[in-house]
């Protein structure tokens, strides 16, 4: 990339044009220009044959070379953990890890928070554990766990983007799971009001109870194996059929599963399902032995499921691609010592899952426009923000201006992350955001040694009108 396409002079100011030689919008990847109005929504997008030497001069950014101008990311899995295990990540490193990567929305998960968003009074906790702190706009999720069943519909009037649950061991014991009679309960609860409900799904009981001390990854593998994902997905589908719930299948692990769900949206359920980097990049194949940073729950599996994976992104049977980023502390991570049974499982990658997707999927042969359909838009549609996600007019004016040329290593001492753990540590890629803006505002650049550099908080909670 050329030195005049770096945008360090940029950070912290706000843009109210914007002329792209290509842009990825809705009707495909075209020049544009884009007007940005005073509340920081998108006022106008107009396409153009080519930009012109005056549209360059009278822009306050031009997006031009090899750079590509995307929707900004939306990141709806996300664990900031504040408050209560605030060490693990919180709002502050996690929301400047988002910008960093190219994501403009987070959507927090429930648990791993102490107190877990179960309730109106959580919620107004977390709220005010998040003012101040937040480099991008950060939604939240509510919990339906045993004892929050009967009273969803007042946090989801709260302004929360649905209802997550486990149907196996959530890992805390705040946040307990559903049974089977539970989660059906839950169904009708939700479907009442026309809520979302999101599932970890595992089956419990296809889960081994005690696995032995192992450091071996394949072992960890399969202690979680593909049927537990199965089994649990099809008693969801078949509780979506009883309800009509509107329901959501967190990280789609097996590929073992994809015939049910596919199966499930021809039949016209309001099913959707995500995955996840680590799936589409890592295989249990390569993972190497006690590196209790490649542990997660479900589990990666082998390089053949993953490219099942890829198909089905492909083919649209899976939605979105999100981040679950899940860290911990170093202590947490290698509790036991090496053994992979006993450490905490997550994988930490909210800065660097844009540039994973995307190298991935043009080493593929498929395009930005998958990426940003899987990541902004798609994720935004699932969450109830249909204001972001996209250029398009009256969306808010969330923007990554991408380099998909550029060519650099994951170092984890340089991300955002509170804690430098990561399974992506020394991984090569190509592609990376160079600028994030947020309703018109630099809120993070990639200066020429690839240092990322972000300004003071100036995201915002996002409470959503149902």
């Amino acid at each position: 990339m050329a030195d005049d396409q770096f945008f360090t002079d940029k950070l912290g100011t706000h843009v109210r044009t914007v002329v792209a030689e290509a842009a990825v919008l809705p009707q495909g990847v075209r020049p544009a220009l884009i007007t940005i109005d005073d509340d920081g929504r998108i006022g106008s997008v107009t396409e153009l044959e080519a930009v012109t030497r005056a549209q360059r001069e009278h822009a306050d950014l031009v997006v031009a070379g090899d750079l590509t101008l995307m929707p900004g990311g939306v990141d709806t899995h996300v664990h900031l953990n504040e408050p209560g295990r605030t060490q693990w990540e919180g709002f502050a490193t996690g929301t400047r890890a988002a910008a960093a990567g190219g994501v403009t929305t987070v959507v927090d998960m429930p648990l791993n928070s102490i107190p877990p968003t179960v309730s109106v009074d959580a919620l107004e906790t977390k709220r005010r554990a998040a003012r101040g702190q937040l480099t991008v706009d950060t939604g939240f999720w509510g919990g339906a766990t045993p004892s929050s069943l009967g009273q969803l519909e007042s946090l989801w009037h709260a302004g929360v983007a649905g209802f997550k649950c486990f149907t196996a061991d959530s890992g805390v014991p705040e946040f307990p799971p559903l049974d089977s009679d539970q989660l059906v309960t839950a169904m009708r609860e939700i479907a009442a009001f026309n809520g979302l409900l999101i599932v970890h799904a595992e089956a419990p009981e296809h889960l081994v109870a005690e696995p032995a001390a192992s450091s071996r990854f394949l072992d960890f593998v399969a202690s979680r194996p593909e049927r537990a994902e199965v089994e649990a997905i099809r008693t969801v589908v078949e509780g979506v059929r009883r309800t009509g719930c509107r329901t959501h299948i967190l990280h789609l692990s097996a590929a073992a599963a994809l015939d049910l769900v596919a199966d499930a949206k021809d039949e016209g359920l309001p099913l959707t399902v995500e995955t996840c980097p680590h799936y589409l990049t890592l295989d249990a194949e390569t993972v190497p032995d006690a590196a209790p940073q490649f542990k997660c729950c479900p589990p990666v599996r082998d390089a053949g499921n993953q490219e099942a994976l890829w198909e089905a992104l492909g083919l649209g049977v899976i939605d979105v691609v999100v981040s679950d980023h899940s860290p911990a502390t170093a202590a947490e991570k290698s509790a036991g010592g090496g053994d992979l049974m006993r450490a905490w499982g997550g994988i930490s990658g909210l800065q660097v899952g844009l540039s994973l997707t995307v190298s991935a999927a043009l080493s593929r042969g498929l395009t930005l426009e998958d990426v940003s359909r899987w990541t902004a838009r798609g994720p935004a549609d699932l969450a109830g923000m249909s204001d972001r996600g996209r250029l398009t007019p009256g969306a808010s004016a969330d923007f990554a201006v991408w380099d998909p040329t550029h060519e650099w290593t994951v170092e984890v001492n340089r991300l955002e992350h509170k804690n430098p753990i990561s399974a992506y540590d020394g991984m090569p890629l190509r592609g990376a955001p160079v600028l994030t803006i947020l309703r018109g505002a630099v809120t993070s650049v990639r200066d020429r040694e690839g240092a990322v550099l972000t300004p003071r908080p100036g995201g915002r909670e996002i409470l959503l009108r149902h």
